[in-house]
């Protein structure tokens, strides 16, 4: 199983936000590459990457901070945050991110998540997140009749490299993972499954890695990290 350790970017800093709140923002010290620089030497094999503005207006705002960590950072990322059209996707890969993650169109223009497949084999990832079962879009300021399931089962043929569910009510609240709902996903589907929000202890990564099995591949971490509620080598040893 891997660890993703998150990255959230917001007016070119490193943030945190709690249930998605963008007015709830905690500002971390490091820049972002020094942050992704330090997460790479505590053995973290991956980045999880989002441009929290860029979910917000559609379009990417934070290019500047991501590419500096892809300069800084020796290991594959994947990023989500306002990457709505196969233009900003292109010039993503090309940029040097190794996985996109698609959530408001993938909910809005399906088609386009799949042509996105078959001309990026292996490196686009749907990014399902949900307020009480139900798909949230726009950087979770809009939130539809879509469950989570019913949008995930949509793309099970497509060739999406994963599927990178959250639930909102848990992301940053350090409360735990939604873990029945994640194995519940898992288990329906196929495609692989990234679990994200609420992870706040070693304990929380131990449940999850039980799990593995079932479906579930890499977890993503926040806020436990920041805060140093959880050791990134020891979580990444601990997965492993």
């Amino acid at each position: 199983m891997i660890l993703f350790p998150a990255i959230d970017l917001k007016d070119g800093k490193c943030v945190r936000l709690v249930r998605g709140a963008m007015d709830s923002a905690t500002v971390f010290d490091l820049e972002p590459a020094e942050q992704a620089h330090a997460f790479v030497a505590a053995g973290c094999e991956w980045l999880h990457l989002v441009d929290l503005n860029g979910a917000v207006e559609g379009k990417p705002v934070n290019a500047k901070a991501v590419n500096d960590i892809l300069c800084a950072a020796p290991v594959p990322a994947q990023l989500g945050g306002g990457i709505r059209d196969m233009a900003t996707i292109a010039t993503w890969l090309e940029a040097g991110v190794q996985r996109v993650i698609l959530g408001t169109v993938a909910l809005r223009e399906p088609e386009l998540v799949r042509q996105a497949c078959k001309s990026f084999p292996g490196r686009v990832a749907v990014g399902i997140d949900a307020r009480g079962g139900f798909v949230a879009v726009q950087g979770w300021t809009e939130t539809s009749k879509v469950k989570a399931l019913d949008l995930a089962l949509r793309f099970e043929d497509a060739g999406v490299s994963a599927i990178i569910y959250t639930d909102i009510e848990r992301d940053g609240a350090m409360e735990g993972p939604n873990i029945d709902a994640t194995v519940d996903l898992a288990h329906h589907l196929h495609t692989p499954v990234i679990a994200s929000g609420g992870v706040s202890s070693m304990d929380d990564l131990r449940e999850l890695h039980q799990y593995e099995r079932d479906g579930i591949v890499g977890v993503i971490c926040g806020r436990a990290l920041y805060d140093g509620r959880i050791d990134p080598a020891k979580a990444v040893a601990l997965l492993r």
